[in-house]
Parts: C-alpha cells; structure tokens; sequence
C-alpha cells in the first residue's frame, strides 16, 4: 500500500502523451528469426540455384549456409522450399477462386437483369384469389393475346 503512496500525480495530459508514445513505437527488429523464415526469405536465390541451369543440390547450399553459421540440413531446406510452394499455391487458388466467383455473380446478376427486363414487356395478369376455372379463362385469353 505505502507503494501507492509514494507515487506522483498522473495527469489526463500525461496519460495522452504516454498513449501518443506508445502509439508511435514501431516493431523490434529480432536478431533471431525461425527457419522457416529464413528460407522464406532466401527461397528465390535457393531456388535458383538448385535449378537445372545451376544444378546445385540442397546439401550443397547446406554447405555454402553452414559457412555463414546457418545450420540447415539440405533436406530440411529441400522441405521447407516445398512447403512455402504449398502455401503460396493454396493462396494463388483461393485469390483466383474469389475472382473467378464475383465474375459468375456479375454473369448470374446480368442475366437476372434480362429475365426481369423480359418479365417486364409481358403483360402481368394477377391470379390472386380466382378459382380454377377463373384461371384457365385468364390464360386462354393471354395465349389468344400472343
């Protein structure tokens, strides 16, 4: 309690100076990072160069990290490189699904557009409330009409 006691006054402007503060503090940059991250980051010069025109293997780029400190088995950078693949090609499917499916809205609501324009040129005859033989004389009269 006596800790409460011997703290100062905080004020409404000290509380939005320290908002304004902390509002404006931008990410720590980490000196260590995940594998997974790494490879993401250099997957375009790893991919490159175990490609057929270079025709370096995995534990050969292992080998070429391990002098830099980075401890990577060739299979694992081999399986991290595959699974980066995975993801960009799941996101690819789902960003061409989304636009392949507002096109088809566009097309379903066009035609809905038409057929609601076609309703609209014939003429509308309410059957609310007619009996059945109402009805067929009501129709007659629309196929006489056409």
């Amino acid at each position: 309690m006596s800790e409460h006691q011997n703290s100062e006054v905080i004020t409404k402007q000290k509380i939005d100076k320290a908002i304004n503060l902390l509002k404006e503090q931008k990410p720590k940059e980490r000196e260590d990072i995940s594998d997974r991250e790494a490879i993401r980051k250099m997957r375009r010069y790893i991919e490159k160069l175990t490609s057929d025109k270079y025709g370096y293997t995995y534990d050969e780029v292992s080998e070429m990290l391990k002098g830099l400190g980075i401890n990577l088995a060739g299979s694992r950078i081999k399986y991290l490189i595959g699974e980066l693949k995975k993801s960009s090609r799941r996101r690819q499917k789902a960003s061409d699904s989304d636009s392949s499916a507002s096109v088809q809205g566009a097309v379903e609501n066009q035609s809905a557009v038409v057929e609601s324009s076609e309703a609209e040129e014939a003429p509308v005859k309410s059957t609310r409330g007619k009996s059945k033989k109402q009805l067929k004389a009501v129709q007659g009269q629309g196929d006489k009409s056409e």
